[in-house]
């Protein structure tokens, strides 16, 4: 543990490592089963609070399910967090899914303030930010941690990039314990997380991504003027113009004019049936036609004879293929 300096203010600070964790789905447990559910904390507390002892740690506060502890050496809380971990899921597996109480775990070196057998300060908060980070089972630390303990303990970390946390002015580098030696694979964040917060910690990407957007824009509607251009160069007039309101003017007119068709349509339909005789039936009884002769006897000489130089009134047989019938 780093010496502990007094500032000029009175303050106590010192630099330590400090383990946040708790219960995941907390809320539901107590809802569902508020008895069982504090039976099982209660033994996976004590279990928790026996580890940090043997990692020659403290736990300086608790309220609820939540717990935090410091430790003197990033080494060592990192390797409480991973036995406590392996510990809990033993204890979980004798449970059913859904009553087992599994823990997250998030770890950070940083200055903190003395206050009492309390400490205080952004050291603290950021561990629990970690912790809510991490997955139910699972456990987060920050990069001052992940530089103490590479190469120095049997794990594989999952870089989830340099995430901005609630009331923290600078990203933090954020890695995942993916895997234990020992243990297995532990539970971490997924990669949609690491790509979400890793855009919202570099503003110059998004105002990358709204440059490309406009420079696109712009590119589009300058070909669209130059091919204008060249129609109007090629052909000696402007290109021709979409004008929507004429169109849909013309849309209208159409359709009035189709609605008056078929209503006059449907008007006429009842004329239609009440005629005896369709036109083009009384056509087709006339008699057929001879061709027209040039002379007396044809037929247009006969129609050119005044009726009164005729010998004789026609009869009505005569009649139906005289030029009297015709007319």
């Amino acid at each position: 543990m780093a010496e502990s300096d007094t500032a000029a203010d009175g303050l106590e600070r010192k630099l330590a490592t400090i383990l946040s964790a708790d219960v995941a789905a907390y809320s539901r447990l107590m809802a569902e089963d508020e008895e069982r559910t504090l039976q099982t904390f209660r033994a996976h507390k004590e279990i928790f609070e026996k580890l940090v002892q043997l990692h020659r740690g403290r736990v300086f506060n608790t309220a609820g399910d939540a717990i935090l502890a410091e430790f003197g050496s990033a080494v060592e809380a990192v390797r409480c967090a991973t036995e406590i971990q392996a510990a809990l899921r033993t204890r979980n597996d004798q449970l059913p899914s859904e009553r087992q109480v599994n823990f997250r775990i998030g770890v950070n070196l940083g200055d903190v303030i003395v206050q009492g057998a309390d400490l205080l300060g952004d050291g603290v908060n950021l561990a629990a930010r970690l912790q809510g980070v991490a997955e139910p089972g699972g456990i987060c630390i920050s990069g001052s941690v992940y530089d103490q303990v590479l190469n120095k303990l049997s794990l594989s970390f999952k870089p989830l990039g340099e995430l901005n946390y609630k009331n923290l002015p600078q990203p933090v580098r954020t890695f995942a314990i993916a895997r234990v030696d020992g243990l297995g694979v532990l539970p971490s964040p997924a990669r949609r997380r690491q790509l979400v917060n890793g855009l919202r910690s570099r503003p110059f990407v998004i105002v990358a991504l709204v440059l490309i957007t406009v420079g696109g824009v712009f590119l589009v509607r300058s070909h669209y003027e130059r091919n204008r251009a060249e129609y109007a160069h090629t052909t000696g007039s402007q290109a021709p113009q979409v004008d929507q309101r004429r169109i849909e003017r013309e849309a209208r007119r159409m359709a009035r004019a189709n609605r008056k068709i078929a209503d006059a349509n449907a008007l006429a339909a009842p004329e239609a049936g009440r005629s005896s005789r369709s036109p083009i039936k009384w056509a087709a009884r006339l008699p057929r036609q001879r061709p027209a002769t040039t002379g007396a006897g044809s037929i247009a000489g006969r129609c050119a004879t005044p009726p009164a130089a005729r010998p004789s009134r026609p009869t009505a047989s005569r009649r139906r293929g005289s030029c009297w019938a015709i007319g």
